[in-house]
């Protein structure tokens, strides 16, 4: 990049090529070690042979992962492409030395190429994905940013930015906006820096601190956006064209250029797939082997509790399902038997408004007794709701199960929260738990609710794992 700020960008790809190398070195030094040591490969090629195999597979599968783009700068940090492209690459490197020694009857060893690719595709994968961890640690600390400039209505600018600056990890920090009719010195409604009119488009975007020029609706007939990237063509500048749309997952979107012109198709919301028969089912077998796992840690925890004040062991709570049915929530009684009757003091005392922010939760909260501050740290307190997914009310993952309070102050788009079983877990439990605002929660839930995929709940299940163990969120 050619600002001062982003030049440490350029050594983003160059890291990745170390940990490829690191990873491919690996995995081929381990290969060779396993082949003496399984049998029916152990008599294959010499040490000596092996001396010149090794290096040419890690030097080969290095240039196929160079020429298949796995090192392009707008490549990192977000997205699957990454992924499928070092994947892509290990199985084309691995067919262009299978083809290559068949063709000129060269006897590789087949324990070297099966433990090597076996073990070196993973280990890249493995690699690739603690990259981006550090990656996204370093942008949410300020570092490896681009620099960002917005054009369009005012509006469509502060959506973006509202994205932008939320999604912190994707390292993109907005410097300023060009709106129509705009003068240095404004700012947008929603606190954007405006730095001049849109006519002013190609002189800004010209800037050596520029990184990504962000169009956004209104910026222009696509005739401008055109002359606009020809103009730019010189320049070290990412050209991005936002169309209105956010929070639809990439499965739902389909790209088809017809005539010249890039359509985006988006494909109806999966609320209605959230429903069906196989995701029941997985709640109803993975309910029932999750109760069977816990049960000794709820008996443990019920001892617990009876144990401390003699009071009930379970604390019911009525719950707004889908479709807006009520039901009974099971929980582990954390709090004092009479937490409900000092909850009304509490709220005025906090300044709670009912309705206002969802769930009313309080750090440190003195209603809650001894045994309740394990049980939520753990977050074994959730572990009856198993019964209510047996019993239909809620699933494994979905939406937070609100309170008919909650539910009486939707707004109309918050409804649809309701379109599918309340979940045990869900985005809301994996991104923040209590650390949520209000606002970030309902869009989360809206989120899964439009975007719902198996794939997508394994791996909230799989994220609800290293959650509740590191706390995060949890009081």
């Amino acid at each position: 990049m050619s600002s001062a700020a982003s030049r440490p960008l350029r050594y983003v790809p160059a890291v990745a090529l170390v940990v490829d190398v690191l990873a491919i070195t690996v995995a081929t030094a381990v290969a060779t070690l396993l082949r003496h040591r399984v049998p029916g490969f152990s008599t294959e090629l010499d040490d000596a042979d092996l001396y010149l195999t090794g290096p040419a597979l890690v030097v080969v599968w290095l240039v196929t992962l160079w020429l298949s783009g796995s090192y392009a700068a707008n490549l990192f940090g977000a997205g699957t492409d990454e992924y499928k492209r070092v994947v892509n690459a290990s199985l084309l490197a691995a067919g262009l030395v299978g083809v290559t020694c068949y063709l000129a009857r060269y006897q590789f060893s087949r324990g070297l190429f099966l433990f090597a690719f076996g073990i070196g595709v993973p280990l890249l994968v493995l690699g690739r994905y603690l990259h981006r961890r550090a990656l996204h640690r370093a942008r949410r600390a300020g570092f490896l940013r681009y620099q960002v400039l917005l054009t369009g209505e005012p509006e469509n600018v502060d959506e973006l930015a509202g994205v932008l600056r939320r999604e912190s990890w994707l390292g993109y920090e907005v410097v300023g906006a060009l709106v129509p009719g705009g003068r240095p010195g404004g700012a947008t409604p929603g606190g954007v820096a405006v730095l001049g009119d849109l006519a002013d488009t190609l002189q800004h975007a010209s800037d050596d601190d520029l990184d990504v020029l962000f169009l956004t609706s209104g910026s222009g007939s696509a005739l401008t956006v055109r002359r606009l990237v020809w103009a730019l063509e010189g320049h070290d500048v990412q050209v991005v064209v936002a169309p209105s749309v956010t929070d639809v997952s990439s499965d739902r979107i389909r790209v088809r250029p017809v005539g010249g012109l890039p359509l985006m198709h988006l494909e109806p919301p999966r609320a209605t797939d959230a429903s069906r028969w196989g995701k029941r089912l997985f709640d109803i077998v993975g309910s029932a082997l999750l109760l069977v796992l816990f049960s000794p840690v709820l008996l443990v925890a019920a001892i617990r509790v009876k144990a401390h004040d003699h009071g009930p062991v379970l604390f019911r709570q009525t719950r707004i399902g889908r479709h807006g049915q009520e039901f009974d929530c099971l929980k582990l009684r954390t709090m004092v038997v009479d937490a409900e009757a000092r909850l009304a003091a509490l709220r005025a005392e906090q300044g709670y408004v009912d309705g206002a922010e969802g769930l009313f939760k309080l750090k440190d909260d003195p209603r809650i007794t001894r045994p309740g501050l394990w049980l939520r740290k753990w977050s074994f307190d959730e572990l009856p709701q198993l019964v209510n997914v047996l019993r239909g009310d809620m699933s494994l993952v979905g939406p937070r199960p609100p309170l008919p309070s909650e539910v009486a102050a939707y707004a109309s788009d918050t409804t649809r929260r309701l379109h599918v079983r309340p979940g045990l877990t869900g985005l809301w439990q994996v991104s923040g738990r209590s650390d949520l605002t209000w606002d970030e929660a309902v869009r989360l839930d809206l989120y899964y609710v439009d975007n719902w995929s198996m794939v997508q709940d394994l791996t909230i299940l799989a994220r609800t794992f290293s959650t509740v163990v590191f706390h995060r969120g949890a009081y």
